[in-house]
């Protein structure tokens, strides 16, 4: 995430939750450099980031030995049903539009969980 408002905002919101280990990447390579020390669980990628979009820092996290198959949120001011189309085709479960629904957020958190629990 590139806007450090929506940043903080969205990080203060998951530590309400606890038991949830956050970093934001501004970038692409940051984001790259980050796998390189630290293996995320779910990924949460902006559409529209600076030197590369989501959907190439996807395609470049799907490179990474353990992030394979990591389940991938979009996050973005983009709403219209062939955005969320376009992302679901890309490889991400779920979409995520700004202003962001905390709630959902949770619930979508909530799902993953069980699913990966039950699995």
């Amino acid at each position: 995430e590139d806007n450090r408002i929506n940043a903080l905002l969205f990080e203060e919101a998951i530590k309400l939750r606890g038991g949830v280990e956050l970093r934001v990447a501004e970038d692409g390579e940051e984001a790259l450099a980050q796998v390189g020390k630290w293996m995320p669980d779910v990924l949460v990628l902006d559409a529209h980031l600076p030197g590369m979009s989501g959907y190439e820092l996807l395609r470049a996290l799907r490179q990474v030995p353990g992030l394979e198959e990591a389940p991938a949120f979009m996050c973005s001011a983009d709403a219209m049903p062939d955005d969320v189309q376009r992302a679901k085709a890309a490889g991400f479960i779920g979409y995520w539009t700004k202003p962001i629904d905390i709630a959902r957020v949770m619930r979508d958190l909530d799902a993953l969980r069980l699913q990966t629990t039950a699995g």
